[in-house]
């Protein structure tokens, strides 16, 4: 049984592929990539697909059972290039789809669940099986601003205290690779999120704590925080765009205490005080 992964050379895709290759024969995985030079050093199988290109897709997909359909990279082109290879694999005769989603991607304020969405409802017309990833925010998401954070003196944002049920790329790695090397997840929705939530101001004390250095979180308008981002290098419209995903945090959009994730991981999520531990020893 042949395995696809979309993105693999991604920094999730390739914890994937690395976690897979410890349950799975190599000769099994297959690499679908935009450049299969890239994804040389994955060790696996790696073809050209192309998310905007159909008539790459169908044979991209040929002899692939089971497609892991990593969410793409381009907000604002999402639904349509998913909308593409979910086709593909219908007419290659894929058997099981699992697609990494949004945390409650059905009721979510955050403006990327409206692709999730389409997504979700394409996946449910194709009639192929599949199992829905729900992923949460990545840890790294905040802590990849820690050395900004050191150099400003205050961590940033327009969060307020909502609370942030995150967890590490390499815990939503575990999972998707649970759930492609086990049965029994067919038409499941999974909403996975860190068992332990967290306000910006927690995340500060953290950083604090560990650092030795007194580093508060500074609560900002939307509007400021999206000029601060601006200023930071962020291309106008990405900067808008966090800056409004902070709001959704802001009103617990990325909450979850169901605890699906350490359950299917078999283990519980990394603690934020590893993740920014982590985040500092890579400094």
């Amino acid at each position: 049984m042949k395995i696809g992964i979309t993105g693999a050379t991604g920094q999730l895709g390739r914890l994937i592929v690395s976690k897979l290759k410890e349950k799975v024969a190599p000769e099994d995985l297959v690499a679908l990539v935009r450049s299969p030079q890239k994804a040389a050093d994955l060790g696996i199988e790696a073809r050209e697909a192309h998310y905007d290109e159909p008539e790459t897709l169908k044979s991209a997909l040929q002899g692939i059972d089971t497609l892991l359909l990593i969410s793409g990279s381009e907000v604002g082109k999402r639904a349509t290039q998913h909308g593409h290879i979910i086709e593909a694999a219908k007419a290659s005769g894929v058997r099981r789809i699992v697609y990494t989603s949004l945390l409650h991607a059905d009721t979510t304020s955050v403006s990327l669940g409206v692709e999730h969405r389409a997504t979700e409802k394409a996946l449910k017309d194709s009639g192929i099986p599949h199992t829905i990833l729900r992923n949460g925010w990545y840890t790294e998401n905040y802590t990849g601003s820690i050395p900004g954070a050191l150099a400003g003196g205050a961590f940033i944002g327009s969060a307020g205290e909502g609370r942030i049920s995150s967890a590490t790329r390499a815990d939503f790695a575990e999972a998707a690779v649970a759930v492609l090397t086990t049965e029994g997840h067919d038409e499941k929705v999974y909403e996975l999120a860190g068992d332990e939530a967290y306000t910006l101001s927690e995340l500060a004390a953290e950083i604090s704590r560990q650092t030795g250095k007194e580093i508060p979180y500074r609560n900002l308008p939307e509007s400021d925080y999206a000029a601060a981002l601006t200023g930071f290098g962020i291309p106008e419209g990405m900067a808008k765009a966090i800056a409004n995903w902070d709001v959704s945090v802001a009103q617990d959009d990325l909450y979850d205490e169901s605890h699906q994730l350490s359950k299917l991981i078999g283990r519980p999520t990394t603690p934020l005080s590893v993740a920014v531990k982590d985040a500092l020893k890579a400094i």
